[in-house]
């Protein structure tokens, strides 16, 4: 059966569908001995599909990996950076990082720290960065001054960015204002993923971002089945039923609306 080759190359975990796109458009990916083009479909049972040169076979396909990092500041969130910065691959062990096809689901600014999905499995990838699946994030984040309720409830109810409004977030103080800090923490819960939407926001509303660290992705989160937390610049696999419990979530989650999606359950698990 013939698949688009982004899709084809998800699936086998050799790149994200973003990542595919991108190698298809550079030109590094052939079909049949003729450099492919984006939109293209191709049997993987009686199509040549060559990428930088080496064939693909879907026996050359790696073993699905599923991790979660606990990202340190100043890691950034791809699988290479052109400023030569430390990327969260190099937080894995060398066997990793060689043709496995891992890439990080969604990014991290590299100032924030906190829980990042790694894996090779392209599919799940997409499903978990599509706006319309609304995977809820969790993140503690440490702001300048003490915002009053009116502040906190418009940031609620959705706030005004580039002409676009935010879905409703889940907003709570965590740990009051402190005089001698000058800082307030909160536990903010997103079902979008803006660029830079925490810190953007919060300027915004005039107290900007002190530190942001995100603890929870979905019902994954750095605590771990047994309760055990992930030390900062550490990896650790997912657990069968957490591998599970993203694919249900994505599945629900895709047929509700935004604005149903809260209260939720799941990233509180």
């Amino acid at each position: 059966m013939e698949v688009r080759l982004q899709k084809l190359l998800s699936q086998w975990g050799i790149a994200s569908r973003r990542q595919a796109e991108q190698l298809i458009l550079a030109g590094q990916v052939k079909l049949n001995g003729q450099i492919a083009e984006l939109g293209q479909k191709a049997d993987p049972i009686h199509d040549q599909i060559t990428l930088k040169g080496q064939i693909l076979r879907p026996t050359n396909r790696p073993q699905p990996l599923y991790l979660l990092v606990n990202k340190p500041k100043g890691i950034v969130s791809t699988c290479k950076d052109p400023q030569q910065r430390p990327t969260v691959l190099d937080l894995l062990p060398s066997e990793y990082r060689q043709g496995q096809g891992l890439h990080p689901v969604g990014r991290l600014d590299a100032a924030s720290t906190g829980a990042l999905l790694i894996t090779n499995d392209g599919q799940l990838t997409f499903s978990l960065t599509h706006p319309r699946h609304h995977v809820a994030k969790t993140y503690h984040v440490w702001l300048e001054g003490c915002p009053p309720p009116a502040t906190l409830s418009q940031w609620r109810q959705g706030v005004w960015l580039e002409g676009k409004k935010t879905l409703p977030a889940e907003v709570r103080i965590l740990k009051p204002y402190q005089n001698n800090t000058n800082s307030i923490c909160l536990e903010v819960i997103l079902l979008e993923g803006r660029n830079r939407q925490i810190r953007r926001i919060a300027k915004q509303l005039g107290y900007p971002v002190r530190s942001l660290h995100r603890t929870q992705i979905g019902s994954i989160s750095l605590r771990s089945p047994s309760g055990k937390l992930l030390p900062q610049g550490r990896y650790r696999s997912l657990t069968s039923s957490e591998i599970e419990s993203l694919r249900h979530m994505i599945t629900v989650r895709s047929s509700l609306s935004p604005r149903r999606s809260f209260p939720y359950e799941s990233a509180r698990n």
